[in-house]
């Protein structure tokens, strides 16, 4: 597991990352999510190494992050890193070696991974010959050529096509179901919340919310409820459980402390077809808890 406690950076003035503690389990996608300069790279640079500390402790595995496991950590930068005037399956077969991989095991991992993100006919073309779609997508099998022990992606998903997506979150699945957690930043909340296990929301360079999405959002319904009865739903307002309500016709969003106090005056009036918790959606928990 990877573990972040109370770490901060600060550059002159600025403090880039205020006291900043989660974890990443073994075989989880957790997505890093956050406004631009809120933290998530300079975090993840931390995480690397590329930048010390100012407090704070990074582990793996229950030890220091050190030069051993930072070189068992894939790490896709936001600035692209690639050779531009090298091949694709040759630079591929260059870093795994530089990984301790032979050539024909570099190889038969660089061309399994190009084969995945659909670059496969691309293999022997310059990098700079290539789409920035592809580039990304080279650059994602860049860091995972080398079978890392921890993956870290920041914004893995930008300018990539639907199909594309598709593809990188099939990899990034089995990736984690084989045990690696997996960290990845990205503004494209909606995949976030398909595609991650856990989240953490930074803003400020603080950590604002934190966990398994399902459960942020349930902690985060504040007794919403949707109510759907026979007849205008407009005498839910006069209930005193009822704090809030938006009726439309037989349907109402309320807000209520007291669910079964509501349920049994709805019950009372007549037939009830739906009573349904509201949970609020990625986007909308982190509007609210940037709020």
């Amino acid at each position: 597991m990877l573990e972040l406690v109370e770490v901060s950076k600060s550059y002159g003035s600025r403090r880039a990352v205020d006291g900043v503690s989660f974890a990443v389990p073994p075989g989880s996608l957790t997505g890093f999510v956050g406004a631009n300069g809120a933290g998530k790279t300079t975090t993840m640079r931390v995480v690397l190494g590329i930048v010390a500390a100012d407090g704070g402790t990074v582990t793996w595995r229950g030890a220091p992050m050190d030069a051993v496991a930072r070189r068992r950590t894939g790490y896709m930068p936001e600035e692209r890193g690639l050779y531009p005037r090298m091949t694709v399956r040759r630079q591929l077969v260059y870093l795994a070696r530089l990984h301790g991989a032979s050539p024909a095991a570099g190889r038969a991992r660089a061309d399994e991974l190009l084969e995945r993100l659909d670059l496969g006919a691309r293999a022997d073309d310059q990098v700079d010959a290539l789409s920035l779609g592809n580039q990304q997508r080279a650059q994602i099998a860049a860091a995972l050529v080398h079978d890392p022990d921890l993956l870290l992606l920041d914004e893995p998903f930008s300018g990539l096509d639907p199909v594309a997506v598709d593809r990188l979150t099939e990899l990034l699945r089995d990736v984690a179901a084989g045990g690696v957690p997996v960290l990845f930043s990205s503004h494209q909340l909606e995949l976030v919340e398909r595609l991650c296990d856990r989240v953490v929301v930074l803003a400020a360079g603080r950590v604002v919310a934190a966990g398994e999405v399902e459960a942020l959002r349930q902690e985060r319904s504040r007794g919403r409820l949707r109510l759907v009865v026979d007849g205008d739903a407009g005498w839910v307002r006069d209930v005193p459980a009822v704090r809030s309500a938006d009726v439309d016709g037989p349907t109402a969003v309320v807000e209520t402390d007291e669910p079964q106090a509501l349920l049994q005056e709805a019950l009372r009036r007549g037939a009830v077809h739906e009573f349904s918790p509201l949970r609020p959606t990625l986007a909308e928990l982190y509007r609210e808890v940037r709020a």
